[in-house]
């Protein structure tokens, strides 16, 4: 269960913010960040047993713990990178510009020093550091991970309204059954990544576009 043994390794006056990010792996739609600080390393008991990776949590859960997040004090952020950014500047450099818009979102504080979720961590105001598995291991990243999963469903489950048939609702954008027969019979849209090669392939295919 994440705890705070790695924010503690810090100055004790310092801001730790945790940043993790959601969507680097689906085939349509933005990539998203969240950036959570604890300030004092604050955390009521409920929330910090509650906490983990957010993949390993159901979406009601996921859905309650965003809610409580946002009652706890805890100074939040959240940022994003669109599919055309994803398709100009790759995903690693989109997740890292939706990183860094999470933390420079944050208004009520600027960090001290960042954590990221992960083995790379991208250029921020702040010195950071990359810490594998993150999100299992720190209550602050973890809380970014919840606060980047939930606001990025959201958003795929509104596309979906107007782009039902590739059930993003339910898939997130990812290359499940439902969404690959979706583009064999509606084509690609607009809020499809053009550079990920499930999709570059059926655009050179000459397969319609669905705008």
């Amino acid at each position: 269960m994440p705890d705070f043994k790695i924010e503690k390794e810090y100055s004790p006056s310092w801001f730790i913010c945790g940043i993790d990010e959601a969507g680097r792996g689906p085939w349509a739609g933005p990539v998203v960040a969240g950036a959570v600080i604890f300030p004092n390393l604050q955390i009521n008991n409920e929330l910090a047993r509650s906490l983990d990776d957010s993949k390993k949590l159901t979406a009601a859960k996921r859905e309650r713990l965003f809610d409580m997040l946002h009652a706890s004090g805890a100074f939040i952020g959240c940022g994003q990178a669109s599919v055309e950014e994803i398709d100009s500047l790759n995903i690693l450099q989109a997740t890292f510009l939706a990183m860094r818009r999470a933390l420079e979102s944050i208004k009520e504080t600027k960090a001290d020093f960042a954590l990221i979720d992960g083995n790379k961590a991208p250029a921020l105001y702040c010195p950071c550091r990359a810490v594998i598995k993150g999100d299992a291991t720190s209550l602050s990243i973890s809380a970014a991970s919840i606060i980047a999963k939930v606001t990025r469903d959201r958003i795929m489950t509104e596309l979906s309204k107007d782009y039902p048939e590739y059930a993003w609702d339910k898939n997130a954008g990812y290359g499940t059954k439902a969404h690959i027969d979706a583009l064999e019979k509606y084509g690609v849209t607009p809020h499809h990544r053009k550079t990920y090669a499930p999709i570059r392939k059926i655009l050179e295919s000459g397969n319609k576009y669905n705008t």
